[in-house]
C-alpha cells in the first residue's frame, strides 16, 4: 500500500475573508472577555477583546492615513509586546503585508532581509534606526497614537491573496521568506481538534516569540479566533513560567522542548491543577522528558511536526499523545523521487498542493516562487507512514547518514538513547574519524555519568549492528538556535577525540 494519507478535504475558507475579522471576530460575542495577559518587565498587562478590536482597527486607520497602502510590504521589530500583534492585525486589516522580524537581529541582519524583500516601510521601537532605508519608519509611540483613532473596516477580499511574510530559522542557510495567504489563519482550525483540543473557556499560555509562526499561532491567533484568553509570560526563566501557569490558571501550556528541558529541572512547589496538557513543537521532545513532565504535572505533552511554509500538520492529540497522526483535512503523503512509496518505507514528506495552510510560497527576486513535485509540496524532512497509519518522523534529507551503505536516521538512533532513564538529551550524527572515513556518533546529556559499555548494550539490544555509534560521549550541552533547535551541522565539533 502507498503511504498517502488522505483526511482531505479541509473546511473551506469563506470566499470573502480578511485575516484581522476573523481573529477579532469574537470581540463581537465576548467584548469584555480578557483576551490577551502578556508580562513586560513582570508585569501582567490585560486587554479585552473590545479594547483590542478598538485598538487594532484604530491602528488600522493610522497605519492607512501614514501612506501605507494594500500590498505594501512592511516589517515589524516589535518583540514581546502589545505593540506587536496590534501592528500585525492592522496590516492584515488594510490588506498590508507585514513581515515579523525577531528583536534579537543586528542592524546589518535586518538590513539583508530589507534588501531581500525590499518593504515600504518599517514599525519598529523609538530605539531602533534602520540606515540606508528608503521606505519610511512608524515608531511604537507613533503607533499607539493611532489606537484611538475611528475604526476602519477591515479589508475583504478573496482568501489566497497574500497577508503576511515569515522567514525562516535560517537553519540551513540564508532565511527564507514565505510568504502566506489570509486563508492560513482559517487553515489553523484543524490543529484545533488534531493537536489543541481547544475550547472557548481555555487559558493558552505560550513561552516563545511572537514573530515566531509557532508563537504567532498557537499563542496568540488561535486562542483569539475561538474567543479563548491568551498568556504570554516573556520570560524563559523556570520560576516565572510556572509561577505564571499558577497565576493565570493556565489550561494549555505550550513551549519549544528547550522550555521544557528547563521547566523539569525546576519543578514548581505546587502542581498546576487547571493545566489539561502542553504542547510541543519545533524540534523533538525525548520520551524520558516527556514522562517526567506527566509524572510531574499528570498531564500529557502532546508534540507536533510543521514548519513555516506549512504551519502544523502531523500532531499528537490529547486522547492519543503518544503517536503523530495527519490532522483530520490534511492530505499528506511520504515521497519517493516523484510518487508515494510504500507504508514502513523512508521518504520525504509532502504536503499537498491543495492544502489551505500552504503557503503561497517563497519571495524570491520580489516574485512568489512555489516548486510543487506533481501535485505535492515535497519538504526537507524525511519520515515514513506506519501499518497502523501513524507517522514517525526522521529528520532531515540532510541528517540522513549513509553506514554500510545503509540509510539510517538519527532518530532511529536518538529514540533508542532517549530509553535510558539518566539521559535527558541526545543528538546523533556522523563524523569523520580520518580522511574519507565517517562513523556514527552520539552525543549525550545526563544526570550521572554512563558508562559506555552500558550504553552499548543497550543499543545493541534494540539495533541493527550498521546502526550502532562507534562514538559515544557525553557533553555538557547541544548546539541550538535561540528557538531551541538542534544544530546538528555542528554536532561534529563537540567531538573529543581523546574522549574515553
Amino acid at each position: 500500500m502507498e503511504a498517502l494519507l488522505d483526511h482531505s478535504p479541509a473546511p473551506a475558507c469563506p470566499a470573502s475573508f480578511n485575516l484581522a475579522a476573523y481573529v477579532l471576530d469574537p470581540s463581537q460575542s465576548v467584548p469584555d472577555k480578557i483576551a490577551l495577559i502578556i508580562y513586560q518587565r513582570d508585569i501582567p498587562k490585560k486587554i479585552t477583546y473590545k479594547q483590542l478590536a478598538t485598538a487594532v482597527f484604530g491602528a488600522a486607520n493610522g497605519l492607512s492615513q501614514a501612506g501605507i497602502k494594500a500590498g505594501d510590504r512592511v516589517m515589524l521589530r516589535l518583540g514581546n509586546t502589545i505593540e506587536f500583534p496590534i501592528a500585525f492585525l492592522a496590516l492584515a486589516a488594510i490588506d498590508a503585508i507585514a513581515m515579523p522580524v525577531s528583536e534579537q537581529l543586528s542592524k546589518p541582519e535586518v538590513n539583508t532581509l530589507i534588501e531581500q524583500t525590499r518593504p515600504n516601510a518599517f514599525i519598529a521601537a523609538s530605539d531602533f534606526d534602520i540606515e540606508n532605508f528608503s521606505g519610511f519608519s512608524i515608531n511604537t509611540n507613533q503607533l499607539k497614537s493611532f489606537y484611538t483613532l475611528p475604526p476602519l473596516d477591515p479589508v475583504m477580499g478573496d482568501p489566497n491573496r497574500a497577508a503576511y511574510i515569515i522567514f525562516t530559522s535560517g537553519t540551513s542557510g540564508q532565511p527564507k521568506a514565505v510568504v502566506h495567504a489570509h486563508r492560513a489563519v482559517w487553515a489553523r482550525r484543524m490543529m484545533w481538534d488534531s493537536w489543541y483540543d481547544l475550547r472557548q473557556n481555555d487559558v493558552m499560555m505560550h513561552a516563545g516569540a511572537l514573530n515566531w509562526t509557532y508563537t504567532l499561532g498557537t499563542g496568540l491567533m488561535d486562542p483569539w479566533a475561538i474567543g479563548a484568553t491568551a498568556v504570554i509570560p516573556n520570560t524563559q526563566q523556570p520560576k516565572q513560567i510556572w509561577s505564571t501557569i499558577l497565576e493565570t490558571q493556565t489550561t494549555i501550556f505550550a513551549a519549544a522542548p528547550g522550555i521544557f528541558r528547563r521547566l523539569l529541572v525546576s519543578p514548581p512547589k505546587n502542581t498546576p491543577v487547571n493545566l489539561r496538557h502542553a504542547l510541543c513543537a519545533g524540534d523533538t521532545l525525548p520520551q524520558t522528558s516527556r514522562d517526567m513532565w506527566r509524572s510531574l504535572t499528570g498531564t500529557p505533552i502532546c508534540e507536533a511536526y510543521g514548519m513555516t511554509e506549512c504551519s502544523t500538520f502531523l500532531s499528537a492529540r490529547p486522547s492519543a499523545p503518544d503517536t503523530l497522526q495527519a490532522q483530520t483535512g490534511r492530505k499528506i503523503a511520504i515521497l519517493g523521487q516523484d510518487r508515494p512509496v510504500n507504508i514502513g518505507e523512508l521518504g520525504s514528506i509532502a504536503i499537498s498542493m491543495n492544502d489551505p495552510g500552504l503557503m503561497l510560497g517563497y519571495l524570491e527576486n520580489n516574485k512568489i516562487n512555489l516548486q510543487l513535485t506533481g501535485s505535492w509540496f515535497k519538504t526537507e524532512d524525511t519520515g515514513k507512514v506506519n501499518s497502523g497509519g501513524t507517522i514517525t518522523f526522521s529528520g532531515r534529507h540532510t541528517d540522513i547518514m549513509n553506514a554500510g551503505a545503509y540509510r539510517v536516521s538519527p532518530r532511529e538512533v536518538e529514540i533508542v538513547f532517549e530509553r535510558h532513564p539518566n539521559i535527558l538529551e541526545v543528538a546523533v550524527t556522523e563524523i569523520e574519524v580520518k580522511p574519507d572515513v565517517t562513523v556514527i556518533a552520539a552525543f549525550y546529556i545526563s544526570t550521572t555519568d554512563i558508562a559506555f559499555n552500558e550504553l552499548e548494550e543497550l543499543v545493541q539490544s534494540q539495533l541493527a549492528r550498521y546502526k550502532h555509534p562507534r562514538v559515544i560521549q557525553r557533553v555538557k550541552a547541544l548546539p541550538r538556535t535561540p528557538n531551541g533547535k538542534l544544530i546538528r551541522a555542528s554536532l561534529p565539533k563537540l567531538w573529543n577525540k581523546n574522549y574515553d
